[in-house]
């Protein structure tokens, strides 16, 4: 695989065929007498999510508008995920109900696009078996859409377009239709060079490549003009940003850059790789209170024979030493993390290892996943796989540890004042609302009526400044009672700037 700055010449050609597919569909929805629509179902993790940003984006700058309506969208966009065997049966399985609404919807164009499209088998299995598929593309070719498009609907052929190369494109080349109204996804870092020996990212996402640091540091100072306070900055790993690119600055000189400049009210990050993280960036994190006190930093497993054949590239000495610095320089900060259990070869004294590593950070919460073996990698031959039923019971053995560790921490934040980015209405009830503090910590919460009927407030919804959602504003909220994996509270005040 190359790496290739993407240049004027194929950004002028997306741009043309952006303008020819405008023109078009300006005329379909007259013919129409209807909006063009469009839905897009994202699998995965924030890069994929971040991507999908930009395929909307694309889509509403030629005329689209957002549906969830999904039985006579004009287009339905899979934006899959190879991490994990589930998400590709997802996928599967989706795409025969879309066979099924592409039946009844004749003009629907379904696409899939993503990780999976990279990992072998995959591509064909869709062009035998999902015929009725109009676009087959690769996360590298994501920026490309208008171009896919343009030979799709305008030329009329099937598109399959699997680039071997790894683009390097800026986002400050491309419409972005944000999710969000508070949070700014923004890569800094795509693709992986760590080939972690259960992993496919570096095959689905190619090899490490940093944007500009001025590139970046543009987009930002935008997006803060545009109101977002919040930024998460997006990478499979972003402690190696800047490794590869001559004279970059690196992930500390890029994160201490962004704070100094009060641009955002919280600055986010993920993922941090434990092998490239440094003593450094932590400094810089206890240094600007704007960026989260919260650190996400999978260990994987407890112990070094298991990490070894993961190559995972650090021991659980150096992991700990690591939680040992953020802890005495972020006192205030929550610690997450990531576990695998039933790597192969992993015996019962390697799974004890994980379980005296969590006893011993007490993790304030953690994604614990049972090994999934991923077509090649380096693991999937493995000759020593563990037993199904033995994977479950230590499984359920880790996952009752730690929701007891979740739940202490939790309990601990009960009576506090909790600095609160609200995200709008809980999706369980009408009446709650949620938000994360700094820490990272979910929290559910109600309002009191007086406090929503504040005359500062109402100007602010009468203005359109804001929503009944409150969503984007700050608040200080009281922490009440504590469950597994969120808090409650009751918000004491709005904090206006």
């Amino acid at each position: 695989m190359a790496i290739v700055e993407v240049g004027t010449e194929l950004l002028e050609r997306q741009r043309n065929c952006a303008n020819e597919l405008r023109n078009f569909y300006a005329r379909r929805k007259v013919s129409l007498g209807r909006e063009m629509t469009y839905h897009i179902l994202t699998y995965g993790c924030q890069s994929n999510e971040a991507d999908s940003e930009k395929l909307a984006g694309v889509l509403e700058d030629i005329g689209f508008k957002p549906s969830e309506d999904n039985d006579c969208v004009d287009i339905i966009i899979l934006n899959t995920c190879a991490i994990r065997e589930n998400a590709v049966d997802r996928l599967f399985g989706n795409l025969g109900i879309w066979k099924n609404k592409k039946i009844s919807n004749k003009d629907m164009l379904v696409a899939v696009c993503g990780c999976m499209m990279k990992q072998e088998g995959n591509v064909p299995k869709i062009l035998k078996s999902y015929r009725f598929v109009d676009m087959i593309f690769g996360p590298q070719d994501i920026f490309r859409l208008p171009e896919l498009l343009y030979d799709r609907v305008i030329k009329g052929k099937k598109v399959l377009s699997v680039s071997e190369d790894d683009y390097l494109f800026e986002d400050l080349d491309s419409s972005i239709s944000r999710k969000r109204k508070y949070r700014a996804l923004v890569p800094i870092i795509y693709g992986c060079d760590n080939f972690c020996s259960y992993c496919v990212v570096p095959y689905a996402r190619g090899r490490e490549r940093s944007r500009s640091f001025d590139s970046i540091m543009r987009q930002l100072e935008k997006l803060s003009a545009e109101g977002f306070k919040e930024v998460l900055l997006v990478g499979q790993n972003v402690n190696s940003y800047g490794r590869k690119k001559p004279n970059s600055q690196d992930f500390p000189s890029l994160l201490e850059a962004i704070a100094s400049r009060n641009l955002f009210f919280r600055i986010r990050f993920m993922t941090s790789h434990p092998k490239d993280i440094s003593e450094r960036l932590i400094e810089v994190m206890a240094k600007y209170p704007c960026i989260e006190r919260h650190l996400h930093l999978p260990f994987q497993s407890g112990s070094n024979a298991v990490l070894e054949k993961m190559n995972r590239k650090y021991t659980r000495e150096t992991y700990l030493k690591t939680v040992e610095t953020y802890r005495r320089l972020v006192p205030e900060g929550s610690l997450t993390t990531d576990i695998i259990v039933g790597f192969p070869g992993e015996t019962e004294a390697d799974f004890s290892d994980t379980l005296s590593l969590m006893e011993a950070v007490r993790f304030d919460s953690a994604f614990t996943f049972q090994y999934s073996p991923r077509l090649g990698t380096k693991a999937y031959d493995d000759p020593n796989p563990v037993s199904a039923d033995v994977i479950t019971e230590r499984f359920n053995r880790l996952v009752e540890m730690q929701n007891a560790h979740s739940l202490a921490s939790n309990t601990k934040a009960v009576g506090s004042l909790q600095t609160v980015l609200i995200e709008g209405l809980s999706h369980t009830s009408d009446d709650i609302y949620t938000g994360r503090a700094s820490d990272h910590r979910l929290i559910n919460f109600t309002i009191p009526n007086e406090l929503i009927e504040e005359s500062a407030l109402q100007v602010l919804i009468s203005e359109g400044i804001i929503t009944k959602t409150f969503e984007g504003m700050v608040a200080a909220v009281r922490i009440t009672g504590a469950k597994t994996f969120s808090v409650e509270g009751v918000l004491e005040r709005f904090i206006y700037e």
